[in-house]
């Protein structure tokens, strides 16, 4: 469900009609940016189409609640949906997000592992007067809507994300980053280690150049792939994707068993707020 994204007055939606690095440029040449999560009536619509297609339940799954309004779109159009609708509030954005709705979609492809066989359905009665029936296995148990919205949640609370950016001021524009923590860069010209931590933008750390903040997120992401098993690590960039490569290929090195990398521009939203120079580390269980 793409986002609004309005640069200079112009109203675009993100992936269809503006690229990054269409932003990308808006921004360095100073545009007004900003961002609006989809009204109800486009959810609703979506919804709509999904249950069309056959859809009988639906998981809704989005970016942090605490950042946008989207989720609030999300669950006043689930009140009107033609099927139940769980919507998942990640408590996250960017590859974090990615990563719990695509943990949500293989789980909802896969029968249950573990799920036990009832013995009146797996085993097949002998017809009265008649041969025995041919003996099948049991039936596949599929995961319900529930379950599949506790894999999205569960993934991503376990999900960790570390950014950095040119300026903090893009963030203290959309509200995304209080005002006092803002000042860490423009006042005192410190390089702040951002974290998404419920949901919100904190400050994780501080730093005095950009190349010891850059030094600190490798240690910082580092220390968590290595803290783990099985490990998907997401890294984000705008612009310049040749640090980034390098920056996944460490932490692969690094983990125990690296299940996916990404490597991914930062969609056009992610920039709006963020600015260009950003470089996001995202760390999820596989």
């Amino acid at each position: 469900m793409p986002l609004d994204v309005t640069i200079d007055g112009a109203r675009h939606v993100e992936g269809i009609d503006v690229t990054p690095a269409q932003l990308l440029r808006a921004l360095e040449r100073g545009a007004r940016v900003t961002t609006s999560q989809p009204p109800p009536s486009a959810f609703a619509a979506a919804y709509e189409r999904a249950a069309a297609a056959g859809a009988r339940e639906i998981v809704s799954v989005h970016l942090s609640g605490e950042m946008s309004g989207t989720v609030r779109s999300a669950r006043t159009a689930a009140t009107v949906s033609p099927v139940p609708v769980r919507v998942v509030d990640s408590g996250t954005v960017a590859l974090g997000l990615g990563f719990a709705a695509l943990a949500a979609a293989r789980c909802a492809g896969a029968p249950v592992p573990d799920a036990a066989p009832d013995d009146a359905r797996a085993r097949r009665r002998r017809p009265v007067g008649g041969r025995p029936g041919r003996r099948r296995g049991p039936a596949p148990v599929w995961p319900d809507v529930t379950r599949v919205a506790e894999v999205a949640a569960a993934t991503a609370a376990g999900t960790r994300t570390w950014f950095l950016v040119e300026s903090l001021e893009h963030l203290r524009r959309g509200g995304r980053l209080s005002a006092p923590a803002a000042a860490l860069g423009t006042v005192l010209g410190l390089r702040p280690l951002l974290a998404v931590q419920d949901g919100r933008v904190v400050v994780a750390d501080k730093v005095r150049t950009r190349r010891a903040a850059r030094e600190r997120i490798e240690q910082v992401a580092a220390a968590d792939v290595a803290g783990r098993g099985a490990v998907r690590i997401g890294v984000h960039h705008a612009g310049d994707v040749g640090p980034a490569q390098d920056l996944a290929g460490r932490l692969a090195d690094g983990a125990h068993e690296a299940v996916e990398v990404v490597v991914a521009g930062a969609g056009a939203v992610l920039g709006a707020h963020a600015g260009p120079g950003l470089l996001a580390v995202v760390v999820a269980d596989a």
